[in-house]
């Protein structure tokens, strides 16, 4: 009677022993079940590049491959261009810069005529280390009582980690009086508002950060400078006083700025300094 007892004792225990173990497995497995990891969406770096090359005349002569060095140098992945010529007599009847400067950097371009000059063309230009699946040129007007220059846009459209966005280059008006860049500041606004994809623009305002021009182009573009401070003159490298030259951006939940730099070593190849953005680029 002993015995059996005893073997119906460990059978029991041995049962629960068992029951235990299983019940242990079963909330393990719901335990991983219940911990499912999800992916971080990942960002690319994205590089932006914005020079005005002063009619790639650094002293009244054309030297393109200093511009072209600076470019190199920084290493973007799109740059806009002002003050670009095509087939002028200052640059040579045979020179397109943009196309120019594009094989010197291994990039591609796109050029947007704003007016004749010199016997050729001057306007604005994009390079881009991206090909470029689309490009547009657009123009700005001026207040007919003022007169000066129109002026003009250069757009691509580029993409980045499957998605498509817009690169622009553009230049405003240099006048003392305003209302010329306050009438291209609206035009390019309402340009903005009208575009169905990310943007990132590269630019010679001609206007200083507490401006109206710079005010109204902050109704639908955000400034690349950090924590809105543009405070790093840009303009001239012979005696830096002011900022006139920016990278804005829209698309907040795409987009953010991680560095933003006036690069002071550039200060001989022409009378504006670049100004270079990194952006971290999260796709869906």
């Amino acid at each position: 009677m002993l015995i059996r007892s005893s073997n119906r004792i460990q059978c029991l225990f041995y049962y629960l022993f068992l029951s235990l173990l299983l019940f242990s497995c079963q909330r393990d497995e719901s335990d991983e079940e219940s911990t499912e990891v999800i992916p971080v969406k990942e960002t690319l770096p994205l590089k932006v590049m914005t020079y005005n090359i002063w009619g790639a005349r650094p002293g009244g002569i054309p030297n393109l491959q200093e511009i072209a060095d600076v470019i190199k140098r920084v290493k973007p992945d799109l740059v806009a261009l002002q003050e670009v010529d095509a087939y002028t007599s200052r640059n040579g009847v045979n020179v397109h810069v943009a196309r120019e400067l594009a094989g010197l950097c291994g990039m591609e371009y796109f050029f947007a005529k704003a007016i004749n000059n010199y016997g050729g063309e001057y306007g604005d230009a994009v390079l881009s280390r991206f090909p470029i699946k689309d490009s547009k040129a657009y123009s700005l007007s001026v207040v007919p009582e003022l007169g000066g220059e129109q002026r003009s846009v250069a757009r691509i459209t580029v993409e980045v980690g499957g998605e498509e966005f817009y690169f622009i280059s553009t230049h405003f008006d240099h006048l003392s009086n305003e209302a010329n860049r306050i009438r291209q500041a609206e035009e390019f606004a309402s340009l903005i508002r009208s575009f169905d994809k990310p943007v990132i623009v590269g630019a010679d305002f001609n206007a200083l950060p507490e401006s109206e021009t710079v005010r109204i182009l902050r109704t639908q573009l955000v400034l690349g400078c950090r924590n809105n401070n543009c405070s790093q003159p840009t303009f001239s490298t012979s005696n830096p006083n002011r900022v006139i030259d920016y990278i804005m951006y829209t698309a907040l939940e795409k987009l953010t700025v991680s560095n933003y730099e006036v690069p002071q070593w550039a200060y001989r190849e022409s009378d504006h300094y670049p100004v270079v953005a990194a952006f971290e680029y999260k796709p869906d």
